[in-house]
């Protein structure tokens, strides 16, 4: 385990501006005790060399970046113009396939839930819906609104 593990809070909340699911607490050292190697879900960014074989293409001898937390890489609005325009300005094009941080947690946690066989897999499992949350999805239910109008 990393030192960086040791210095980890126990708990994280996440979500904690949801509009349609309530914030929630993730276990993180509960996670450390069962993973032991941050760099399983935090990349190469807590103190190990790049794993990511997409991230490795160009950063295979990069030191690893002094950010652990998803958001240093993954943002919450991939595509909104502020963030184009400073990938763009810090001639990061490349980087513009990054996905944001809600799809790189949903892949990387259910990812692992499932492939382990344990852990929560359903949104509702994780983090509960708001009361914006349920009178949007039982709106949507009787065919008056739509998930993309969600966000």
């Amino acid at each position: 385990m990393t030192a960086s593990c040791l210095s980890a809070p126990d708990v994280i909340t996440l979500n904690q501006n949801g509009k349609l699911y309530k914030p929630f607490s993730f276990d993180h050292a509960k996670h450390i005790q069962i993973i032991k190697e941050c760099s399983d879900c935090h990349h190469h960014t807590t103190g190990t060399l790049v794993t990511d074989p997409n991230c490795a293409k160009c950063h295979s001898n990069s030191s690893p970046t002094k950010v652990v937390s998803c958001k240093g890489c993954h943002s919450a609005k991939p595509f909104s113009p502020e963030s184009l325009a400073a990938k763009s300005e810090n001639k990061q094009r490349f980087h513009l396939d990054v996905m944001g941080i809600k799809g790189a947690m949903h892949e990387n946690c259910l990812g692992c839930h499932e492939k382990k066989g344990a852990g929560p897999t359903g949104c509702q499992d994780c983090h509960p819906r708001t009361a914006s949350g349920n009178a949007f999805y039982d709106a949507d239910k009787k065919g008056k609104a739509g998930h993309a109008k969600a966000e």
